[in-house]
C-alpha cells in the first residue's frame, strides 16, 4: 500500500516563516551572515535591499555590521546568479551558487556582449581578452577603482554602442558598465564600497578571488536542498522559478536531495524530512520588508501569504514587489519612506486588530531609526509606494 503524503496547510507554512526567516522577535539574528545563511541569499539589485532585509532580521540593526561583512571580512559575496538577478550570498555558499547558476548566467552575458561589440565595434575575441587583462592590471595597481577611473585607464571601455536603434528611446551608452558587469559575473572582479551612503548605486570595483570549482549537477542538488531548508515545503515550479533552471534540471536536482513529497494547496510539493512535523504555535510578529526582499520573492506560488487582489498595488509592471508590511505570515499592506524620513504604512487588509497595529507601528519606528538621515527611492517603484510618498 502506498503511504499517504503529508498534507501541509497554508497555515502551517505561515507559522514556519517567523522562525525560519528570522522575522519573529525571538528568532532574530545577531549577524548579517546569519541572515544570509537563513535565506540563502539577499536580493541585491537595489543596493538598499541588502541593508534593509538584514535590518528587519537583526536584534540590533547596524549599518557598520553589514559593511563589515560585505567589504572588510568579505563573508558576504555579491553575485549575478539565480534568474540573472544580483544576490548577496554567504561566502561558503558562493562556490555552490557559482557552479549551479552563475556560470551559465556569466556565459550568456559574455556571449551577448561579445556579439554586440563584434557587430557594432568590430572588436573580436582577442580584443575582449586583452581588455579584460588591462582592467585587471589597472585594478591591481589602484587596489580599487570606479568605473570612470577604469575607463580612464582602459580607453576602449569608453566605446559607445547603440541600443534600441531607431526607437524614440534610442540610447548610445558606453560599454563600460556592461563590460565590467561581465567580468563581475565571471567572478574576476567584484563590487567594493559604494560612493556616498550605503543606499547608493554607485560603487568601486576591486579584484576578486576565483571560486573553487564544483561539478554542476552536484552543486544544483546542494542548492535545491538548501532552498528547501530555507523555503520548503515548495512545489517544483517554485524551485524552478527561484533558481532559473530548466524543468529538467530542477527535477534532477530535487531527485538528488533527501526531500519527500507532500501535498500543498497548490498541488504536489517537496519537503525535507526534518520539516514534516507541524511547527509550534508562533509568537505574533510584524515586519516591514523592503522591495525585492527574499521572503516575498521566495516562491512562484504566493497565494498562501499574499492576496493576489493586491498585486496591482504592491508589484510593478515587471513583477517586482515593493516594500511590504507583514503580520503573522501574511502580507497585509505596504510602506514607504517620505522625504522627511517618516515611515508611513497603509493596510490593504481589513480587520487588523490593536495588537497588529501596535506591532507594525513599533517596526516602523525601528526602521526609521535604522535609516537615520539616509533617504532612499526604491529602484522598482510600485503604485502604493508612490502614493504614500506623495
Amino acid at each position: 500500500m502506498t503511504k499517504a503524503r503529508r498534507k501541509i496547510t497554508a497555515e502551517e507554512r505561515r507559522a514556519r516563516l517567523g522562525a525560519r526567516h528570522l522575522l519573529a522577535p525571538a528568532a532574530r539574528a545577531n549577524t548579517p551572515e546569519a541572515v544570509a545563511e537563513a535565506l540563502l541569499g539577499l536580493h541585491a539589485t537595489d543596493p538598499a535591499t541588502v541593508y534593509l532585509a538584514v535590518a528587519a532580521r537583526l536584534r540590533d540593526p547596524s549599518v557598520p555590521e553589514v559593511e563589515r561583512a560585505l567589504y572588510e571580512d568579505r563573508t558576504l559575496v555579491r553575485m549575478l546568479c539565480m534568474r540573472r538577478t544580483m544576490f548577496v550570498v554567504p561566502r561558503e555558499l558562493a562556490p555552490v551558487v557559482d557552479a549551479s547558476t552563475a556560470r551559465a548566467v556569466a556565459a550568456r552575458e559574455r556571449k551577448h556582449l561579445a556579439k554586440v561589440v563584434q557587430e557594432q565595434l568590430g572588436f573580436d575575441g582577442r580584443w575582449f581578452a586583452a581588455t579584460e587583462d588591462a582592467v585587471l592590471t589597472a585594478l591591481q595597481r589602484r587596489g580599487e577603482a570606479t568605473a570612470a577611473q577604469l575607463a580612464d585607464d582602459v580607453p576602449d571601455l569608453t566605446s559607445q554602442i547603440v541600443q534600441a536603434a531607431g526607437k524614440p528611446y534610442e540610447a548610445r551608452p558606453r560599454i563600460t558598465s556592461r563590460f565590467l558587469g561581465v567580468m563581475a559575473a565571471e567572478g574576476r572582479i567584484r563590487r567594493g564600497r559604494p560612493l556616498g551612503t550605503w543606499a547608493s548605486s554607485q560603487y568601486r570595483w576591486i579584484p576578486a578571488e576565483p571560486h573553487p570549482e564544483l561539478p554542476a549537477d552536484e552543486a544544483k542538488a546542494q542548492l535545491a536542498a538548501r532552498y528547501l531548508a530555507a523555503f520548503g515545503p515548495a512545489t517544483t515550479e517554485d524551485v524552478k522559478w527561484w533558481t532559473g533552471w530548466t524543468l529538467t534540471d530542477t527535477r534532477k536536482a530535487l531527485a538528488r536531495t533527501e526531500a519527500v513529497e507532500a501535498d500543498l494547496d497548490e498541488g504536489p510539493g517537496h519537503v525535507l524530512p526534518a520539516h514534516l512535523e507541524a511547527p509550534a504555535e508562533p509568537e505574533p510578529w510584524a515586519a516591514l520588508l523592503p522591495g525585492l526582499d527574499p521572503t516575498p520573492m521566495g516562491w512562484r506560488h504566493r497565494d498562501w501569504y499574499f492576496d493576489p487582489g493586491h498585486t496591482s498595488e504592491l508589484f510593478d509592471t515587471n513583477g517586482n514587489i515593493g516594500p511590504s508590511v507583514w503580520w503573522n505570515g501574511r502580507i497585509v499592506g505596504g510602506w514607504a519612506q517620505r522625504p522627511d524620513g517618516e515611515i508611513v504604512t497603509e493596510p490593504l487588509t481589513t480587520g487588523l486588530g490593536r495588537e497588529a497595529r501596535t506591532a507594525i507601528a513599533a517596526e516602523a519606528e525601528r526602521l526609521a531609526a535604522f535609516f537615520g538621515d539616509v533617504r532612499i527611492k526604491p529602484s522598482f517603484r510600485t503604485p502604493l509606494e508612490r502614493r504614500l510618498c506623495s
